[in-house]
């Protein structure tokens, strides 16, 4: 097997864990937050100050996956899945930027409530809840594509 497609799957293998840790911890925290009263929840929020700085990370993730398939597109199952982990990654951005990010506009970074603070409370936390989903789904795709790529050999074509 190609040092390169190791490279590439390593990469996208590390990647992927590394962004299911702060995706995980927005849904653990979801049943504790979810009821908190109004000065409360915004207290807790400031723990998230500095969080965007993991978007470089996701940039990573859909990088390595990209080249991943691009490396492993001579082997059909292991490319359907890397491809499909790529896809839920990508509906987890989707999910952030139609949900996640406007919550973060309307309050300022939560740090100003608006009059309708605890809808969009619920969009934020339930966005997040459905981008750990969706990551954790991109996380077992890729999995499965690594368990099939050690089950076959790449052809020499794709190195």
């Amino acid at each position: 097997m190609s040092r390169s497609v190791n490279i590439a799957f390593f990469v996208a293998l590390l990647a992927s864990a590394l962004v299911l840790g702060p995706a995980f911890a927005h849904l653990f925290e979801l049943p504790n937050k979810i009821g908190l009263p109004r000065d409360e929840y915004f207290v807790v929020q400031k723990a998230y100050r500095g969080w965007s700085q993991l978007g470089w990370l996701l940039l990573v993730q859909v990088a390595s996956l990209a080249t991943a398939a691009y490396l492993a597109r001579m082997a059909p199952r292991t490319l359907t899945l890397v491809l499909l982990a790529l896809v839920s990654v990508i509906a987890a951005q989707v999910v952030f930027w139609l949900f996640t990010y406007p919550a973060n506009v309307a309050t300022v970074n939560w740090t100003l409530p608006p009059d309708d603070w605890e809808k969009l409370r619920r969009q934020w936390e339930y966005s997040h809840a459905a981008g750990a989903m969706l990551q954790l789904l991109a996380f077992c795709l890729l999995v499965l594509a690594v368990l099939d790529r050690a089950s076959t050999t790449i052809p020499a074509g794709s190195r």
